[in-house]
């Protein structure tokens, strides 16, 4: 397989600060939300999105995240589970950022989305992407997204925004 940095650091980081800023200055009722991420690469965006939201507007907004595994429905999809969801609150009535890394085909979130429905029925549900590299199979559309990167089928994004070195990889599968 081949790499190519796609986004270096300064790069990320521009594109991060925008992505959350998009989604501080909505007209999201931050006083009864949650914020979600979907595991494993959404979970670290759901922090900066909390941490933010706690810094810059005073508000605690409650965090949680699914594994969404054992939702999928796609027949290659490896159906183990770590039995990792964890939303510690009632979600029923709650307006949900549901976040993740990448989207694609769609079918993440689909299965994210069924999976929060097995824990209540949320007021709802905002999807925030960092990034959208198309190729979508179902009719799915992210509220919020940092940027638009078209890939083919064969090529995989890899979002690092923890690392000291915040980047955006593209692998390509040979």
């Amino acid at each position: 397989m081949n790499s190519e940095i796609i986004l270096n650091d300064k790069e990320t980081s521009f594109v991060l600060n925008g992505f959350i800023n998009d989604i501080l200055t909505s007209k999201i009722n931050f006083r009864n939300t949650a914020i979600i991420g979907i595991k494993n690469g959404g979970v670290p965006l759901a922090g900066l999105i909390k941490k933010a939201v706690s810094e810059n507007l005073k508000i605690e907004c409650e965090i949680g995240y699914v594994d969404m595994t054992l939702y999928r429905d796609d027949p290659f999809a490896v159906k183990k589970s770590s039995n990792a969801t964890e939303l510690p609150f009632d979600i029923n009535n709650k307006e949900i950022i549901l976040v993740d890394d990448v989207i694609s085909s769609g079918r993440t979130v689909r299965a994210s989305i069924d999976q929060i429905f097995d824990f209540g029925r949320p007021g709802k549900i905002k999807l925030a992407v960092f990034i959208d590299k198309g190729g979508r199979e179902l009719p799915i559309c992210p509220d919020f997204t940092g940027k638009k990167i078209k890939t083919g089928k064969k090529e995989i994004i890899r979002v690092d925004v923890l690392n000291k070195e915040k980047f955006v990889e593209k692998i390509i599968k040979k």
